[in-house]
């Protein structure tokens, strides 16, 4: 594919234009007065925005949303290679690129600092991108949720900067060439494709060696997985421990988010930010979307949060800083898990993240990318998490019998936690009085 693709091509399709990165990238195209065109199987908040934007979206994949003279194909990295779409831009000869492969080719032209990290990705980038924008560095940004201020997932800037998440499944970061590169953290993750921690850790050790001469790494010393990355590693650039950094005292709840910011200002002295200006604008960092965010008030003025955590790791910070910020209050929790191998493989990891609820309500599995796999349901993380954390633990399947029981059991000043990668955060929302 040539470095200059995107300057000669007029008309791209994308093959799950959705997906919070996908629309991202096909927002650039936008902006760069390409025609775009996509199809994805759901509607969702940045499908939305992208049709707003001036694509044209299909809804379902079809052989017959491709047109003859499109120039390129992009597709998301969820989308299997039996995609009706897929097949027909071969037939058709058109040239098909991956998702992160047309990353790698933005990133190779500009100077890339690349978020990496099992959690905490989307908040970091973030943290970053609302700190540069501020100083004035404009750089382009792509990231995995909604900025807050701008209320976008793509940034267009005009320096060299490109800031970008970087994302470990599939080895997917592998084709960005970071200058800086930020690793939050390494655990278990995305089993479905990477089996055990080892060859996490070796994907991790890949991208850390593709860091050049006079590049960054910014990573914690003491944290156990990054540690053996960086001993697999072919090290060139210099490594810097973030937790070395100062501990602000911030607006959003959680020790992960103070490490988070850490990791911002060791960054910030590399793009020369004043600390002071780094400090101010951290420390009135009000979040992104779907990562601790405040939603508003039920009827009876409970509480509504929602967030992405998916993970175990994520679930227990998450629960944890919100008992912090409502220690007197009682936290329900709402949990949709997300990919039948994630809740299989880790579902003892899982039982042991819901200390700090109250009570917890489990809902259906939400599949995503998946088949249908019978050897797990939901109804195990229930027994699971009734065995190892909570009592007041049930299944309900359907939405709107969750939000019935909710209108009937909360009580004023409750706090209401919706959690998971899918659709869940849709309960909150129709909980909430204007």
């Amino acid at each position: 594919m040539n470095q200059n693709i995107f300057e000669e091509i007029k008309k791209i399709h994308f093959i799950g234009i959705g997906g919070i990165g996908v629309s991202a990238l096909a927002q650039m195209m936008l902006l760069n007065k390409k025609k775009v065109i996509g199809s994805d199987i759901l509607v969702g908040p940045a499908l939305e925005q992208i049709k707003k934007s001036g694509a044209k979206v299909f809804i379902g994949h079809k052989k017959s949303n491709l047109a003859r003279n499109t120039d390129i194909i992009i597709y998301s990295p969820a989308i299997k290679q039996d995609n009706p779409e897929l097949i027909q831009a071969k037939k058709l000869n058109i040239p098909v690129y991956s998702y992160p492969e047309a990353l790698g080719l933005i990133s190779k032209n500009k100077y890339t600092i690349a978020v990496s990290g099992t959690h905490g990705k989307t908040t970091t980038t973030a943290m970053l991108a609302e700190v540069m924008i501020s100083t004035k560095k404009s750089p382009t940004i792509i990231i995995g949720g909604f900025l807050k201020e701008q209320k976008r997932n793509f940034i267009s800037g005009k320096s060299k900067y490109f800031i970008v998440e970087a994302c470990e499944y599939k080895k997917s970061f592998l084709n960005l060439f970071p200058d800086i590169l930020i690793i939050t953290n390494i655990d278990n993750d995305h089993l479905d494709y990477f089996k055990n921690i080892k060859n996490i850790q070796n994907a991790f050790a890949k991208l850390i060696s593709k860091v050049p001469q006079n590049g960054f790494i910014i990573c914690n010393f003491k944290e156990q997985n990054t540690k053996q990355a960086l001993k697999l590693a072919k090290i060139k650039a210099k490594v810097i421990d973030y937790i070395k950094e100062k501990r602000l005292k911030l607006e959003i709840p959680g020790k992960h988010n103070i490490e988070n910011a850490q990791a911002v200002l060791a960054v910030a002295k590399l793009v020369n930010v004043k600390k002071e200006q780094v400090e101010k604008y951290l420390k009135k960092y009000l979040g992104v979307w779907r990562r601790f965010e405040y939603k508003g008030r039920t009827k009876k003025r409970a509480l509504i949060y929602d967030d992405y955590a998916h993970h175990p790791a994520e679930v227990k910070a998450t629960l944890k800083a919100i008992k912090n910020k409502f220690s007197d209050k009682k936290i329900i929790v709402v949990f949709q898990p997300h990919l039948y191998s994630r809740t299989k493989f880790l579902l003892n990891d899982f039982a042991k993240s819901f200390n700090y609820a109250d009570q917890v309500i489990i809902t259906d599995i939400y599949a995503a990318r998946e088949k249908k796999d019978k050897s797990i349901h939901a109804k195990d993380l229930v027994k699971a998490i009734r065995t190892k954390a909570v009592d007041s633990v049930q299944y309900i399947s359907d939405f709107k019998e969750i939000i019935k029981y909710l209108k009937k059991n909360i009580n004023k000043d409750d706090v209401i936690m919706t959690m998971g990668a899918g659709d869940v955060y849709k309960i909150g929302e129709k909980l909430i009085v204007k």
